[in-house]
């Protein structure tokens, strides 16, 4: 009896441990054992585009041709290889690459042997598949930027995730064949909407991972679209019009805010990123002084000389200065026992505001500045965007400075003194601004309203009137029309456009300090200085004067008003021209354009051949690395 009760017990415990099994956990057992029979392989989902203002393509999709590698269907590894390797024509490297990802590869899990392949190649693996076991030649979608380098900096590139990626949240997705996520710019930015939904590839397999046969595949679902406020043909223009310079464009629609054109130059071109880019081609960006690697518009900071100045006045007006009041400029001002310099040597002579500004006078907002201190103007440049962090998807921004007396203590725990005014009234010294900042601040002088960028179309956002007067508006926009349609500075910037003018102001930037000796002798022109000591040539502008729908601001580094048609006055002629009348401001562009080697794509290969031509010669290699451009150091004087 007591056997007996054991092996009842027993037969009752096994009895409820089936039914627990096969009633209770019945699912997660059809579940797991389902996994064991079929398993998945992710097809990677197709990104959304990019698009402008009007729809037209900034970044797309197009068939990538590709041959991967099936571990469990390989017969004869080796005599494979070989024939993949003269088939694809594959360097010895990348042939390694392939046998060790084969190494740690498993079963069905696909392998890639090459990517973005001509048709040539991928149909000569496609014929001779029967002679390859295990080959298997893939259609799908590589990322492409119809305008290459013009929109490098703005749409950033995609590549292969990397093990840190990986490591972050275990997405399978991530170690795909084929599949790339953001990498800079928007790309990076927008992944979580541009990435979109992978498909599935379901394959049966034994228990060994052994392939069965293919079962049904699910398609993916591709990224949402991205419009932007862009103006693609304006991008493009802006940036070829900036020619063989270093610097940036920043174009914005004062009825909404939007961003119309964001350019930065000399670029990369993302393509050759997202294709996966050679060590020389790396090598060869990082090492050039025209730094391209680096998005000047935003993360380029420099002192923004003149260009201030509207700025300034208005400062002056808001404080109570009369803007009929002159300051004879009688070339340089001492201030104590040191000499601050007009850039005209003679001097102006006695000049009011309005001629103050035209003539970009030294003296006159040296004057002022000593007479009403640099804590009364301050608060406008922040007023007018200096200094401020914009919400736009961008990596990094550099937010620049607008000095004053409580910020000079905290960080170098000195007073402020009268020299530091000086040099801050014509936007030197301590004042650092970014080219977008510089962007909102024309845009905020035509408009007399908060206005905030935007780069995403129906994305607007509010903007209120700033608090000064209109009135005080007016005179400042009155003057910087007389900037380039009244004897100023900037008369070469005069358009050609029958009834639109531009308003504007010019300004250039030293990054040396200039001696007492050397201006004795006679100061260096730019063009005998070495490009890295050269002044940086700025220009704001708004058009129509009278009406003003556009604003912008072209910074060029180390510009050094070398070259006419490469100076800021005529580019941002040509580039405020292309919003009235493109085909104009086209062929202003085709009649110099072939003056500097050609175009954009033209420029980039000749360079590349030179470079390389330059390494294949023996002797030493340029040393320089890519970092953000020197902000200058304090100076006394800017040239205009």
């Amino acid at each position: 009896m007591f056997l007996g009760a054991v092996q009842g017990g027993v037969g009752a415990l096994l009895a409820g441990r089936m039914a627990w099994l096969s009633i209770a956990e019945n699912e997660r057992y059809a579940l797991l054992s389902e996994s064991n029979r079929v398993n998945l392989t992710l097809i990677p989902p197709r990104r959304g585009w990019i698009v402008d203002r009007q729809g037209k393509p900034i970044a797309i999709n197009r068939t990538d041709f590709r041959v991967d590698l099936i571990p469990d269907r390989i017969v004869d590894k080796e005599r494979e290889l070989a024939e993949l390797q003269k088939l694809l024509d594959l360097p010895e490297e990348e042939m390694q690459r392939i046998r060790d990802d084969l190494e740690e590869a498993q079963g069905f899990k696909p392998v890639q042997v090459a990517e973005d392949l001509d048709w040539e190649k991928f149909a000569a693996v496609s014929v001779r598949l029967n002679e390859l076991p295990g080959v298997s030649p893939m259609r799908g979608y590589s990322r492409f930027y119809p305008d290459g380098a013009a929109v490098g900096h703005l749409v950033g590139y995609v590549g292969a995730a990397s093990a840190k990626d990986y490591e972050e949240n275990k997405d399978p997705l991530l170690i795909t064949p084929g599949f790339k996520i953001g990498k800079d710019g928007l790309e990076k930015v927008m992944e979580p909407m541009l990435r979109g939904t992978p498909g599935a590839k379901r394959v049966e397999v034994t228990a060994r991972g052994k392939l069965v046969k293919e079962l049904t595949t699910r398609g993916d679902v591709p990224g949402h679209t991205l419009k932007l406020t862009i103006d693609g043909g304006l991008q493009t223009y802006a940036a070829r019009r900036l020619g063989t310079n270093s610097g940036s464009v920043v174009v914005i629609d004062l009825a909404t805010g939007g961003l119309l054109a964001f350019v930065s130059m000399p670029s990369y071109d993302p393509n050759s990123f997202s294709d996966g880019i050679g060590r020389d081609e790396w090598k060869m960006l990082s090492e050039d002084d025209h730094v391209p690697l680096m998005n000047k518009a935003v993360l380029g900071l420099y002192p923004p000389g003149s260009t201030v100045k509207p700025m300034n006045a208005l400062a002056l007006l808001e404080a109570g200065v009369d803007p009929r009041d002159r300051v004879v400029c009688s070339g340089a001002l001492r201030v104590g026992n040191g000499l601050f310099h007009c850039h005209k040597k003679r001097g102006h002579g006695p000049l009011d505001m309005k001629n103050a500004v035209m003539q970009s006078c030294d003296i006159y907002f040296y004057e002022m500045s000593r007479r009403l201190g640099y804590d009364r103007i301050a608060p406008v440049a922040r007023a007018m965007g200096l200094g401020q962090k914009y919400d736009l998807p961008i990596v990094s921004q550099r937010y620049g400075t607008v000095p004053d007396s409580a910020w000079k203590l905290k960080k170098y725990k000195q007073p402020w003194t009268v020299p530091d005014s000086l040099n801050a009234s014509i936007g030197q010294g301590y004042v650092l601004a970014n080219p977008l900042q510089m962007a909102v601040m024309a845009s905020r002088l035509a408009s007399g309203r908060e206005l905030h960028p935007s780069l995403f179309l129906g994305h607007d956002k509010p903007s209120r009137a700033l608090p000064f007067s209109p009135e005080h508006f007016e005179i400042v926009r009155n003057a910087m029309f007389g900037v380039v349609n009244e004897g100023g500075t900037g008369g070469a910037a005069r358009m050609q456009v029958p009834g639109v003018t531009l308003a504007a102001k010019t300004g250039t930037a030293q990054v040396r300090r200039i001696t007492m000796a050397e201006r004795a002798g006679g100061v260096l022109s730019n063009a005998s200085l070495p490009f890295k000591m050269r002044d940086h040539a700025h220009f704001i502008c708004f058009a129509p004067a009278d009406n003003p729908r556009y604003a912008a601001a072209v910074v060029l580094e180390h510009g050094g008003h070398t070259v006419r048609n490469l100076d800021t006055p005529l580019t941002g002629r040509d580039i405020m021209t292309y919003l009235f009348d493109p085909d104009r401001a086209m062929k202003s562009l085709a009649e110099v354009e072939p003056t500097w080697g050609g175009d954009i794509a033209t420029r980039m290969a000749a360079k590349a051949a030179a470079w390389k031509a330059a390494k294949a010669t023996p002797g030493p290699l340029p040393t320089s690395t890519p970092t953000p451009s020197d902000p200058g150091a304090n100076s006394a004087a800017a040239v205009d």
